[in-house]
């Protein structure tokens, strides 16, 4: 198989025996301390606590002293026998250190120290010198301005793990401490300033891994758009859900990625499409990235997406509900059946059908189990979500018992919303989150995206199929015409309408027929060869927006209405465009750019005077085929997450205001 397509960037991932890393044979610690109060003491006996813990031999080197904590320490990396699979760098002039560190060849080096891209030119200059040395060397690094997370042990806890890679410590660490909730864990990977490995190493490998049920992510930015889709594309293929908190949606987020990691963030609509084209899970809060990720990891693949309600108060079914139906789940009636044999154990007065409001008292006895157990054997039932508020521990108890038992007896997701704060005496919520297939949540929210994060996942992985099994490496013939044609030419910008037609008829798509003219005779003989009416319009790469300034004139039905409109054109541009008139169907807009992270972009959507008004566009990122233009599932995620955001469109509208739009230009 090819490594790189026709463009020239790659179709595989680098192959890296990450396994090294993770699991070395020798830690190498250049700068270990033992003087009480420094940072690097701390460092240096997390390391060798770890050390032990896994079976790694532990080497401290210090040219300034004989021993560290007992420990006998190395004056040089030369002083080191064997072969060493990590070293750890601790030293104030790290990029020094480095240079000694390579003599000895080490499989993996992680270099701590801060100071690089995220400060400036100075950094800049300095991480550039680092990339250098990476480049030459077989060594690979982790950092700079990364940390010892790597190093973490993790609870034995059951059920599938998470695997988290983050570009900030501390956005990791409520994740790591998830751990007390009963939510497993098996790595950490702090990724830093990504000089050479980078969350896509990171990703393909743990996709890799038999106990790794989840890939979560806290992201600032990505070293690069191919390698992440590549990473994507493996964990897709392994079944393995990623889930990412990707901040840069705004300016003001952006800016401080760009100072804390010194990570560019591309386009936040485009990474946003290139998300949904592979899968990913995209959430907003640390809250969100623990309660989803935990979801995906516990639950097995939905034998129907049919959302059961639970709750021991009307009101809180109601509100439930509320939530669930506006997230776009679906909560389908119970059966018939299943409704009369929940009525033998709830009064006939409360509703059964979905959703279930047991009123509360049942729960409190051994009605409570059967109900349970009713709904999860339900056939329209794929998931339960039981939100419990507030409730008196002569219910609540019994209740968490009941859910922990049943879910332990079926594939079919149960999911708890515990509303109420959390107090030591809080024996239900204890029993829940010692359960390793019940999902607790602490809010509604959360479940809900929890659960649609689910139900989206797995329609994805059905119909995902690899855009990279087989790689385009000869260009098509349209591809040729268009080049001999100059439409493709590299910084060429913005194609005129007319060009922009030329190049999609060179792929096979209708367009209108039409003329470009320069005068006011010219464009009366295109008229009447094409056949009134006809649209006379700007013909200018350099105009955008032409019906915003009075340059597209309708439904002309003869030569004089055509010497007019050609005469109101004519002084804005060099030429003007001659068209037929096309009426009925949709108009769209069908774009390409070029995006910084991620290359060649596509993009498709409502066209005409609403698209700055509407937003309602979607991007793809090649490659693609046509099945993934055509999916439904990201139409649907885009208008959903564009629906709020028209109403307030429309409000603005009707006071006058404009709205600009960030999407590439369309050609």
């Amino acid at each position: 198989m090819p490594r790189t397509d026709l463009t020239g960037r790659p179709v595989a991932l680098r192959e890296l025996d990450l396994d090294a890393f993770f699991h070395p044979r020798t830690l190498l610690v250049l700068g270990a301390s033992d003087t009480p109060g420094k940072p690097t003491t701390a460092l240096t006996r997390k390391l060798k606590a770890w050390a032990d813990a896994h079976g790694a031999t532990f080497w401290p080197v210090n040219p300034n002293r004989s021993h560290v904590d007992g420990i006998a320490c190395a004056r040089s990396v030369t002083d080191v026998p064997g072969e060493i699979d990590v070293a750890v760098i601790l030293t104030a002039d790290p990029l020094t250190a480095y240079e000694t560190v390579l003599e000895r060849k080490p499989r993996f080096a992680v270099m701590f120290a801060a100071g690089f891209a995220e400060v400036g030119a100075e950094g800049e200059d300095l991480q550039a010198r680092l990339s250098r040395l990476v480049a030459d060397h077989d060594t690979r690094l982790l950092g700079p301005n990364t940390n010892a997370n790597a190093f973490e042990t993790f609870a034995d806890l059951p059920g599938k793990r998470l695997a988290l890679i983050t570009q900030s410590g501390h956005q990791g660490r409520p994740v790591f401490q998830a751990q007390d909730l009963g939510i497993a864990m098996s790595h950490w990977a702090p990724t830093g300033n990504e000089v050479d490995l980078e969350f896509a190493d990171f990703a393909a490998y743990f996709a890799r891994q038999d106990q790794v049920g989840v890939i979560a992510a806290y992201i600032e930015g990505f070293k690069d758009g191919r390698t992440l889709a590549l990473a994507a594309d493996q964990a897709a293929r392994h079944g393995v859900p990623m889930v990412v908190v990707k901040v840069g949606r705004t300016e003001e987020g952006r800016s401080m990625a760009l100072s804390h990691t010194g990570h560019l963030t591309g386009s936040d609509a485009v990474t946003g499409a290139v998300f949904r084209q592979y899968g990913i899970t995209r959430v907003n809060g640390l809250d969100e990235l623990i309660d989803t990720s935990a979801m995906l990891a516990r639950s097995a693949p939905p034998s129907t997406d049919g959302v059961c309600i639970y709750a021991i108060s009307g009101g809180t079914g109601a509100h439930m509900a509320d939530m669930a139906a506006a997230a776009g789940l679906r909560l389908p009636s119970l059966t018939a059946a299943t409704q009369a044999q929940l009525h033998e154990w709830i009064p006939t007065y409360l509703r059964v059908s979905n959703p279930v409001d047991n009123g509360g008292p049942p729960s409190a006895d051994a009605r409570g189990r059967k109900i349970l157990d009713a709904i999860v054997a339900d056939p329209n039932v794929g998931c339960v979500i039981c939100p419990i508020t507030g409730a008196l521990a002569t219910m609540s108890v019994p209740l968490a018992r009941d859910l922990v038992d049943v879910a332990a007896t079926t594939d079919k997701p149960v999911v708890v919303v515990w509303g109420a704060p959390v107090a030591d005496t809080d024996e239900a919520y204890r029993i829940l989150i010692s359960s390793p297939r019940v999902m607790t949540t602490r809010t509604f929210a959360n479940a809900v995206g929890a659960v649609r994060a689910w139900v989206d996942y797995h329609a994805f992985l059905a119909r995902y199929r690899s855009p990279f099994l087989k790689p385009v490496t000869r260009r098509s013939p349209a591809a040729a015409t268009a080049d001999r044609d100059a439409l493709l030419v590299p910084g060429r910008g913005a194609l005129s309408e007319h060009d922009s037609k030329l190049l999609l008829a060179t792929y096979g798509i209708a367009v209108t027929r039409e003329e470009v003219c320069t005068s006011a005779a010219a464009a009366v003989r295109a008229a009447a060869a094409i056949g009134y009416p006809v649209v006379l319009k700007a013909s200018s790469a350099a105009i955008a927006h032409k019906s915003d300034l009075g340059l597209v004139h309708l439904s002309l039905g003869d030569a004089a209405a055509v010497r007019r409109a050609y005469a109101a054109v004519a002084p804005h541009c060099d030429a003007v465009l001659v068209s037929e008139h096309v009426q009925g169907g949709t108009e769209c807009v069908l774009g390409i750019s070029h995006d910084d992270l991620f290359g060649p972009t596509v993009l498709f959507g409502l066209g005409g005077v609403f698209l700055e008004v509407y937003r309602d566009v979607t991007f793809r990122v090649p490659p693609f085929d046509r099945a993934e233009a055509r999916n439904s599932q990201a139409r649907r995620q885009l208008s959903e997450r564009l629906q709020h955001e028209r109403t307030l469109v429309q409000a603005r509208v009707r006071h006058g205001q404009r709205l600009a739009c960030n999407a590439p230009r369309a050609v």
